[in-house]
């Protein structure tokens, strides 16, 4: 036989009758932090977001060719810092030093300061006393591959053109390779060319050479040439 049902109403009134006091929480104590929520959380950049289920090999950064120009030119921000060497991997530990200098630089004005790119890289080392083989080795650090003529920082807010230059001069001085200031609006960049005065995605992907057509191609005939003169032949002696 099941229990017997208590009414909510006799429920509230039992409640009623305790002798704990009830206090309420006043709503400016009341925790901001919401339980449920849709807001993603902020990642860091210098780590992957998820795990690496394998170790990755080395790769080399990409010379683009095939009339691609993205990450080359300012998005987000009014100024950028944007590479000019050849492709090269950017340990997470540089990173953070370029952009250590840049907010130093600029600390105390009202800025935002954007990351292009991000540490997803795993490099995987071996011991100085270790012999060949072996395997791969074990985990180091999180490393950038940047190709030539990418954009690593953006910033945007109330600075002077001049103290930004400053800021990204600092930063590119103590990141390996060499890079430019550029701004909003500026020309995309197809590999090292940079397009505009007259330079064109369609002109850097014509070929080359131009080939000649078959009513073009001159008509010559081939002469056969003798290296020696012919031998004559051998007379037979007259019958006696």
């Amino acid at each position: 036989m099941h229990p017997p049902r208590i009414r909510n109403g006799i429920v509230s009134q039992l409640a009623s009758l305790s002798l704990r006091p009830r206090t309420r929480q006043p709503n400016h104590l009341l925790p901001l932090r919401r339980t449920f929520t849709t807001t993603p959380l902020r990642h860091s950049w210098l780590i992957p977001k998820a795990g690496k289920k394998w170790k990755e090999r080395k790769g080399r950064p990409r010379v683009r060719t095939g009339a691609s120009t993205a990450g080359t030119t300012v998005v987000w921000g009014d100024y950028g810092l944007r590479m000019t060497d050849k492709g090269r991997r950017i340990s997470a530990a540089h990173l953070k030093i370029g952009e250590d200098t840049i907010r130093k630089r600029l600390r105390g004005m009202k800025f935002r300061l954007y990351m292009r790119i991000v540490a997803n890289v795993g490099v995987y080392t071996s011991g100085n006393d270790q012999r060949m083989g072996k395997g791969k080795g074990s985990f180091d650090y999180w490393a950038s591959r940047v190709a030539v003529s990418r954009i690593l920082f953006e910033l945007s807010g109330d600075v002077h053109e001049q103290v930004v230059r400053d800021a990204f001069r600092l930063a590119g001085n103590k990141l390996p390779g060499m890079y430019e200031f550029v701004k909003k609006g500026d020309a995309p960049v197809m590999g090292i060319t940079k397009l505009g005065n007259g330079v064109t995605a369609a002109d850097l992907l014509r070929p080359r050479k131009q080939p000649a057509s078959i009513e073009e191609m001159p008509t010559t005939t081939l002469t056969p040439t003798l290296s020696h003169q012919p031998v004559s032949p051998v007379t037979s002696a007259a019958p006696l």
